[in-house]
């Protein structure tokens, strides 16, 4: 089944309000501001929808606030997948996808990256098998997307700011909806 704008509105609407796994925003507050920081970087519109949605697999495969402290990796980078790709382009789904992986290549290819990750993307960081080898981080960043990917990882890694003003549901729910309408797969 695919999910359409207002299936996104809803799980928003009903779990935005859980907490962003230990850290001092909700899930909702996460995702508008990755939207936003993506925006504010002049990404275009299939990039912000990614930043957006990149965590939606959270509220699709709920597991309470903080797995990572009971040792549960949600594997959510994979989770709305399915429920999305019929209705968004690769070029949304791809860096969703690639977005964990993108932590563990930053982590083999940036002396200082691992340094400004919170206590929870440490925890998430072991249970998603740890950062790459220098092989494994080369292989990565030849990927399709890949680079999109980066970017939107260190967006998701800023957008912990519990009092960060941002665009409300309503704009990222338009952006979603006018990727959607010129999207080929719909």
């Amino acid at each position: 089944m695919a999910l359409t704008v207002s299936d996104i509105r809803s799980l928003f609407e009903q779990y935005g309000d859980i907490a962003y796994s230990g850290e001092p925003v909700t899930q909702l507050q996460h995702a508008l501001q990755t939207g936003a920081l993506a925006e504010e970087a002049g990404a275009d519109d299939e990039l912000v929808v990614a930043a957006f949605l990149h965590d939606l697999g959270h509220l699709l495969n709920l597991q309470g606030e903080t797995p990572t402290q009971r040792g549960v990796d949600d594997l959510h980078q994979y989770f709305a997948l399915p429920f999305l790709r019929t209705v968004l382009a690769d070029a949304i789904l791809e860096p969703i996808r690639l977005h964990v992986d993108a932590k563990r290549c930053l982590c083999a290819i940036d002396d200082t990256y691992i340094g400004q990750l919170s206590a929870d993307s440490l925890r998430s960081l072991a249970l998603q098998g740890g950062i790459f080898s220098r092989e494994e981080a080369d292989a990565f960043l030849q990927k399709d997307y890949a680079q999109d990917a980066l970017r939107l990882r260190k967006w998701d890694d800023l957008a912990k700011e519990p009092d960060r003003a941002t665009p409300d549901l309503a704009h990222y729910l338009g952006v979603v909806e006018r990727v959607m309408s010129k999207s080929s797969i719909a």
